[in-house]
């Protein structure tokens, strides 16, 4: 299981990051190549290739010879890794010194009034003199 999961990704990082993505457009070489035989029952496939390949001319079908593999580049995903030199990082003993603090109490417990808590959730009442 280890083998096929390795070459799985291996070949997905290979068809990303290179030009093997290419091969995958061989059904529409050969689908095109029956479409000129139909037209030409005479033409031989080292013909197509030359046509295609070696002289490209702009013709009826060329939107569909930009299809065709090893035709047409993109660009493909490029990694690039740099290496710095290690960071290092130097404590020295004398640098540090106790932080004195005065600590401000945040909560009165007598200036909250007792009941106060529960009574925010109350509704309002009327209050008549």
């Amino acid at each position: 299981m280890k083998k096929l999961i390795s070459i799985v990704l291996l070949t997905l990082f290979l068809v990303s990051t290179t030009e093997l993505y290419q091969l995958l457009k061989i059904p529409t070489l050969v689908e095109h190549y029956f479409e000129h035989k139909a037209l030409n029952p005479e033409m031989p496939l080292i013909a197509f290739l030359k046509t295609h390949y070696d002289h490209p001319v702009k013709d009826g079908d060329y939107g569909k010879d930009q299809k065709l593999p090893f035709i047409a580049h993109s660009n493909t995903l490029t990694l690039i890794f740099t290496l710095s030199a290690g960071v290092t990082f130097e404590s020295m003993n004398n640098s540090f010194r106790e932080i004195v603090s005065h600590k401000i109490p945040s909560k009165d417990e007598d200036f909250c009034l007792k009941g106060f808590k529960s009574s925010v959730w109350e509704p309002p009442r009327i209050l008549f003199s």
